[in-house]
């Protein structure tokens, strides 16, 4: 692969928290918001407004919330995880459309986009999983 191929790849794979945040407010309909961040739930008290929370660890679980009619995105916590590159592969196996939001929450927060608390009605690992 070259350069080129590379960034195209890259470009396609991915969306930044400023584009998607302008894409959403044009076409709220368009996209289903995930955030896939395990964890211990006392760091995972906040989330990108709007989104689904389903940590990576119960993926298997709950793919039946997951609309195949709309563009997947999703985030976990940094640019240094993996989380939700694991889960856009096991989505993309599936047929779902699916962008990874770049730099996760922490790029979201940086621009002080909208953020909101999490009801963390279920406990898993402590594990991230990164």
């Amino acid at each position: 692969m070259n350069a080129l191929d590379y960034f195209n790849a890259r470009l396609e794979a991915t969306i930044s928290p400023m584009d998607f945040l302008k894409s959403h407010q044009m076409d709220t309909e368009k996209y289903f918001l995930i955030d896939v961040r395990n964890g211990p739930s006392h760091v995972r008290s906040l989330t990108i407004k709007d989104a689904n929370v389903i940590p990576e660890q119960e993926l298997q679980n709950r793919l039946s919330e997951i609309p195949k009619d709309k563009e997947i995105i999703v985030y976990c916590w940094d640019v240094w995880c993996n989380t939700a590159a694991k889960v856009a592969k096991v989505l993309l196996e599936r047929d779902y459309k699916v962008k990874e939001l770049t730099g996760g929450i922490a790029a979201w927060q940086e621009m002080n986009f909208p953020v909101s608390e999490t009801a963390q009605d279920t406990i898993i690992s402590d594990q991230c999983g990164c």
